[in-house]
This record gives structure tokens, sequence and C-alpha cells, in this order.
């Protein structure tokens, strides 16, 4: 059965993965890469005054990046330009925060 992507090319279906990837994305790093056994809220709470959640938020913004070059290739913009757009929130507290 092969699945038709041209049914799923949406901007909503593009800007709710758009936002959820990066969180899903810092959840995991923090877990890998993070020396302490405290839940995700608690380190992001100890992190939060710092540049580091800056920091933070410009790394999670890559697999939305690469998801939007994925999906143009494809030709599916819609779900492109979702991404892209979900990513700009995350981006503009990542420079505030620098």
């Amino acid at each position: 059965m092969k699945l038709n992507i041209e049914k799923l090319n949406s901007f909503w279906i593009g800007l709710s993965i758009g936002v959820v990837i990066p969180i899903l994305f810092s959840w995991i790093f923090l877990k890998r890469f993070y020396p302490v056994d405290l839940s995700f809220f608690e380190i992001i709470s100890m992190i939060f005054p710092s540049v580091l959640l800056g920091k933070l938020f410009l790394l999670s913004i890559i697999p939305n990046l690469l998801g939007v070059f994925i999906f143009y290739k494809q030709d599916t913009f819609k779900i492109g330009i979702g991404i892209m757009i979900g990513a700009i929130p995350y981006l503009l507290v990542a420079v505030f925060m620098m």
C-alpha cells in the first residue's frame, strides 16, 4: 500500500509538526546528554535564565530545517512552509535569549 503524500500536503499538518518536533528533540537531547536525573521541566527551569536555553532552542530547530528540506525535495510545499513557520517562534526566542 503506497502512501499518497499529496493528501497530507496541508499547512496545518506542517505547522503542528513544526511546533512539536523541537520540543520532542529538546526532550530527547536533554535526556541523553544532560548529566543529572531530573525531569525535563526541572532541567528547563534550571537553565532558564542563562544563555544555554537559547542555545538549546537553536539546536532544537535543526530537525525542522531537515524536515523542510525533505518535504521541499518531495514537492510538498505546504507541509514545508508549515514546518518553517512552526520553527520561527523557537528562532525568535533563541535570538532574544542570546
